[in-house]
């Protein structure tokens, strides 16, 4: 298994081929994203998104889509966004090696935290979050604005 940062630092895709390859695993994630999927992330990708694949073969096995940001409860994390691995490729290790490299790039950062949200539904996730040595710290409360 490799991993290939899609983005540069500034959110410049620098491997375009490669991110239209993760559409079809990001979309088991998330099956909301518009049809323009390339225009959408390049939107995440300007507010300070950035993707790194798990890729094998010329297949990707799993996406994050992660961010950088400075609060006053932690300092300095990295958030992500998103974490999927491909429905064929589960419990095979591709969460494990994409946490560690986001564990790893955020030290590189001098992040003090790697913190992620994961639906209420999502019981395998968290069953895999908890394995990782990710804490349950908070709750994240939603207000849908009209």
């Amino acid at each position: 298994m490799q991993l290939i940062e899609v983005t540069d630092g500034q959110g410049k895709v620098i491997a375009p081929d490669w991110l239209q390859a993760a559409e079809a695993t990001h979309r088991q994630l998330r099956p909301q994203l518009p049809a323009d999927y390339a225009a959408k992330m390049q939107r995440v990708f300007a507010q300070g998104g950035r993707m790194v694949l798990a890729v094998e073969d010329d297949a990707v096995l799993g996406i994050a889509v992660w961010r950088v940001f400075e609060n006053t409860h932690q300092g300095m994390q990295v958030y992500v966004d998103d974490l999927v691995t491909d429905d064929r490729h589960r419990s095979q290790g591709v969460g494990h090696a994409l946490i560690e490299w986001l564990s790893a790039r955020s030290r590189m950062l001098s992040a003090t935290a790697l913190t992620l949200d994961s639906g209420t539904q999502r019981i395998h996730a968290h069953r895999f979050y908890l394995r990782e040595r990710f804490d349950i710290t908070s709750f994240h409360f939603n207000k849908k604005l009209d």
